[in-house]
């Protein structure tokens, strides 16, 4: 069995009046998994670094630029029988301006921006819902004991 990083998982935030609102992105029919809600996802491209990864994916599929940049303290993961391999997905979270425009790719048909609550209900693996669950208690109620690292160089 091999353990391997290969893809990204990038939580696009909006924070208004101290309330955290996710960007919901819908699965166009031509891709794996078609009609699923979720985050910013994609390939990590050889040699290149994760959060790198991370910031490339936003651009592409939303056209959105963070302003503030982090690593969620989270590292979901998957099990594929076919290869017998172990992924280990890191997971970020991307601050933008509350009034940014989503500009879709084709590998989506519809955004949403939602609340915690409803960002819960729409994602599918129980990894990701525990991320909304860690974002919005960093960012939402500023109560946690957790420390995201923020990243700098994101331009």
């Amino acid at each position: 069995m091999r353990l391997l990083s290969y893809v990204i998982e990038a939580h696009v935030i909006r924070i208004i009046k101290g309330e955290v609102y996710y960007l919901m992105l819908k699965r166009s029919t031509k891709e794996k998994y078609p009609g699923l809600w979720q985050m910013v996802s994609g390939a990590i491209s050889k040699n290149e670094k994760a959060f790198r990864a991370a910031l490339r994916e936003i651009k592409e599929e939303t056209g959105l630029s963070p302003q503030r940049f982090f690593a969620v303290p989270k590292i979901n993961s998957f099990y594929l029988p076919e290869r017998d391999h172990i992924c280990f997905v890191p997971v970020f979270a991307a601050i933008v301006d509350s009034n940014s425009s989503v500009r879709l790719s084709e590998e989506h048909t519809e955004y949403k921006w939602v609340n915690k609550k409803d960002a819960i209900e729409m994602l599918a693996w129980p990894g990701q819902r525990e991320v909304v669950e860690i974002i919005d208690e960093y960012f939402g109620t500023k109560q946690s004991a957790l420390n995201f690292v923020e990243i700098k160089d994101i331009r």
